[in-house]
């Protein structure tokens, strides 16, 4: 932002750490750019090809940097990551714009847009400070073989070497679990300490070592009217 301005949008996928603004949070990242006027926008879920080029740039760094010395400290990688730069963006020319001209032509030529206004609503962004808290422990009284567990980034935890999918909303707290038995098909039931349930699930067949949520994979219907349309009009087998 320094060199070039603030931009009025930021892309990204929907990775946790970068836009989770599709799972019903606010990530520090976003909170960031918006305290700027910066729109945080993500490309859809399942359709990495929207983030296509800065992909396909990455390979191009990574063959350049193949052919370099192997870097020693981080500045010896960050001066040839800036010697990249400088040939990608203003020697080299680009078989996508007219007449073959450098990137660096192509944005010297185009009016600059204008920055973005944050809005006067919104509190400035401030980084959060580190504080030291002390880890939650189960409350007293519980039945035995309750177990507390942390929820990933990704909404899993493990038990007996095995990973259950929880949800991804949870991520980062704690939570109780509670068995019935070892055996599979016994039931796990998973809780917040207050003693809300957030999921049920069976143990595995034996070599099974991740249970997920019930939920079939793929791309999620966008019109659940949609689906409704889907399975009530199949055609039967004689058709």
């Amino acid at each position: 932002m320094t060199a070039h301005g603030v931009p009025q949008r930021l892309l990204s996928d929907n990775g946790l750490a970068l836009n989770p603004s599709r799972r019903g949070m606010v990530g520090r990242l976003v909170g960031h750019v918006g305290a700027l006027g910066v729109e945080a926008i993500t490309g859809k879920p399942h359709k990495p090809t929207t983030q296509g080029k800065n992909e396909r740039f990455h390979q191009t760094l990574f063959r350049y940097l193949d052919k370099q010395p192997l870097a020693a400290t981080l500045a010896e990688l960050q001066a040839q990551v800036d010697a990249f730069d400088h040939i990608y963006n203003t020697e080299r020319p680009h078989q996508g714009l007219p007449g073959r001209i450098t990137p660096l032509a192509a944005w010297e030529a185009t009016p600059r847009a204008d920055p973005p206004r944050p809005k006067s609503d919104r509190p400035a962004y401030r980084p959060p400070v580190p504080a030291m808290r002390p880890r939650p422990t189960p409350p007293a009284g519980l039945p035995a073989g309750t177990r507390l567990r942390t929820v990933s980034a990704s909404g899993d935890i493990g038990i007996d070497m095995v990973i259950y999918k929880i949800g991804v909303e949870h991520a980062f707290g704690q939570v109780l679990v509670v068995s019935d038995g070892n055996q599979p098909g016994d039931k796990i039931i998973v809780t917040d300490l207050e003693g809300e349930i957030l999921a049920e699930r069976s143990r595995p067949a034996p070599g099974v070592r991740y249970v997920g949520n019930g939920r079939p994979p793929g791309r999620r219907p966008e019109e659940p009217g949609n689906v409704t349309e889907v399975l009530t009009h199949q055609p039967s087998p004689m058709s």
